[in-house]
């Protein structure tokens, strides 16, 4: 390569990088206008943009901040500024719809910069009464001159439009828009399914990339302290039992020293202040990967199903579990369950039934998690019909005067006008799963580069709570709640 082409590069490398920097100082004062603590620093660049000096400035970050990073961006080159901008962006910006304080790094001092704030304000040095007469006489310095951006070369010049509402004003800065956001999420909102094991490693989940098989013993503490540490402080807790522990009745369900009990009292004498849900269905525990008990011409028995859920629900409650999760859809199910855990003392645990649980096609990558697949049919006589939406509101209505505290829609995305439905005919708790189908599309996306995955798991969970669930069983629990504390 000549000399002159490698000039042409070096050219054209230097204004990719100035344009980075311009982009930059934008998200910069965006900080600015956003957040609510402000350090200061001075950026220099080694040639100026366009040939002005807008790189040569003093600008503010809003942002808790590492102490020793005060120094980082002061007089750097360029290149150094754009990777350590980046960095800091990355560690220790919070997003506008982060609700709850930044999380800490070990090993790092944050300060609160606003404790430091320096005014960029001279002194005149005069007294409250000279200031006073100064401004009595009208001695005021002139103001900056009035600067109304222009558009483009070829821009119409019309008047403006006679509009007496303009619904862009309140978007017009992201100061604004989170000022007047309706719908927020944080981590108490959010709920995050483990699936666990009776063996001590964790084992991936091919249908669910980042989705493990738990160990009970390690694993299990292991991502419940993560969770917890990005303020995710509730759980529902899935079990893989062996084969030779199952059988047509599922009479492990209920086994007081079965997996689940001892992973609850396990969680409960580590981490004594979470919520532990539970879920009550025979399918993990049936023979037939039915969620209840089968007949011998197919058919799922209702009444006797039941009998074996509250033996399972009281089993739960004893162990320490905090919400049993009856998600088996049979009759009645969730007044008996009510009034065995009352008979045995258990009045405080709560029940969230799966109210409107549809027969869907979106929990494929579950049932291979647990090897819950029914081994013939399908599960369409007690699971309802993905075309029905009024039907919702009958089993809202049972459930409701059985006892239920929470109701629950299942799957979400796909069903967000039942839960709207749900919220406005009933008034207590919605929640809604985000399923295994809908994580494992997203992730998909994702890993193909097709979709910007965290832009789409936070859209999609914003969507789930603005129609009305008020809280969220997501698999992307723990990875959400890092984003909205800043922690990716």
């Amino acid at each position: 390569m000549d000399g002159t082409s490698q000039q042409e590069r070096r050219d054209d490398e230097e204004a990719i990088r100035n344009a980075d920097a311009l982009e930059c100082i934008k998200k910069l004062k965006m900080y600015e206008a956003a957040y609510a603590w402000r350090l200061k620093a001075k950026y220099f660049t080694k040639k100026a943009f366009d040939g002005g000096d807008i790189f040569d400035h003093e600008t503010t970050i809003d942002n808790e901040i590492v102490k020793s990073s005060r120094q980082w961006l002061n007089g750097c080159s360029i290149n150094t500024f754009l990777q350590r901008f980046k960095f800091l962006e990355a560690n220790y910006v919070r997003g506008p719809i982060c609700t709850v304080p930044a999380a800490k790094v070990r090993g790092l001092v944050f300060i609160r910069a606003s404790s430091e704030r320096e005014t960029s304000a001279k002194s005149s040095g005069l007294s409250i009464e000279e200031c006073e007469a100064n401004a009595v006489a009208g001695n005021f310095p002139d103001p900056p001159p009035f600067y109304r951006p222009s558009g483009p070369k070829g821009t119409p010049d019309v008047k403006p439009l006679p509009l007496t509402r303009r619904p862009r004003r309140n978007r017009k800065s992201p100061a604004l828009r989170a000022s007047f956001q309706e719908t927020q999420i944080t981590p108490a909102n959010l709920v995050l399914p483990l699936f666990i094991h009776e063996g001590e490693e964790d084992t991936p989940i091919g249908a669910m990339p980042g989705c493990y098989r738990l160990g009970w013993r390690h694993g299990l503490l292991d991502e419940v302290y993560k969770a917890r540490d990005v303020g995710v402080n509730s759980f529902v807790l899935f079990p893989k039992i062996p084969d030779a522990l199952k059988s047509p009745t599922g009479e492990e369900a209920y086994s007081d020293n079965g997996l689940v009990p001892r992973a609850i009292h396990l969680l409960k004498d580590k981490f004594p202040g979470i919520v532990i849900y539970t879920d009550v269905a025979l399918d993990p525990y049936s023979s037939d990967g039915h969620d209840g008990i089968v007949r011998e011409d197919g058919v799922i028995m209702n009444d006797e199903t039941v009998h074996q859920l509250c033996k399972q629900a009281v089993s739960q409650a004893r162990a320490g579990a905090d919400v049993v999760s009856p998600s088996d859809m049979m009759d009645g199910r969730v007044g008996a369950i009510r009034a065995a855990l009352d008979a045995e003392g258990f009045q405080d645990v709560s029940i969230m039934s799966y109210t409107a649980k549809y027969a869907s096609s979106f929990y494929g990558p579950f049932r291979e998690a647990l090897d819950s697949n029914p081994r013939f049919g399908d599960k369409k006589t007690y699971q309802m019909n993905p075309a029905n939406y009024r039907e919702a509101l009958v089993e809202t209505e049972a459930d409701e005067a059985e006892g239920a505290d929470i109701l629950l829609v299942k799957p979400a995305m796909p069903y967000l006008d039942v839960i709207r439905l749900l919220r406005d005919s009933s008034s207590l708790p919605i929640a809604a799963y985000q399923v295994s189908g809908e994580y494992s599309m997203i992730k998909a996306g994702g890993v193909l580069k097709m979709i910007d995955e965290e832009k789409v798991i936070m859209e999609s969970l914003l969507c789930i709570k603005r129609a009305g669930a008020d809280i969220i069983l997501s698999y992307f629990a723990r990875q959400a709640a890092g984003i909205l504390c800043g922690m990716k």
